[in-house]
């Protein structure tokens, strides 16, 4: 188990994660409100080479980082009622494209998810640090 004591280093986890990301990976990003998931993702994109503004798509349910190393699509599961409304916004022609998935609130759909996805639990500490660990799907 890792501990991120602040924001910031949640961000730079996610800078170092990149690197030894490829095309077709896919992170599963599962944890409470505030546990630091769409901070680690800007980590991703950033460590990625990309400029992109990063935010949670909550309410577009996927953006699309195209400028880096590698493409990165950015999937929230959080408002999805179904499987079949994450299928019907084009999530298996997604898992076709030569570039990195990372899912936050995956664990929402961990069916729908690949056998070699990366499954990161986060969970915010009442210090403001949160706990990541690195662990089988749910």
């Amino acid at each position: 188990m890792t501990t991120l004591p602040t924001a910031d280093e949640a961000h730079a986890w996610g800078m170092r994660l990149a690197p030894t990301l490829a095309a077709g990976d896919v992170i599963a990003l599962c944890g409470n409100l505030g546990a630091g998931k769409t901070q680690i993702t800007r980590g991703i994109v950033a460590g990625m080479e990309s400029k992109a503004d990063v935010t949670s798509p909550t309410f577009t349910l996927v953006h699309e980082y195209l400028d880096g190393r590698l493409p990165v699509f950015h999937f929230d599961f959080y408002r999805m009622e179904s499987a079949a409304e994450v299928i019907g916004i084009g999530w298996d022609e997604f898992l076709n494209e030569p570039g990195v998935i990372i899912v936050e609130w995956a664990d929402m759909f961990p069916d729908l998810l690949p056998p070699y996805t990366r499954w990161f639990y986060l969970e915010a500490q009442p210090d403001g640090s949160r706990t990541l660990d690195e662990r089988a799907a749910p």
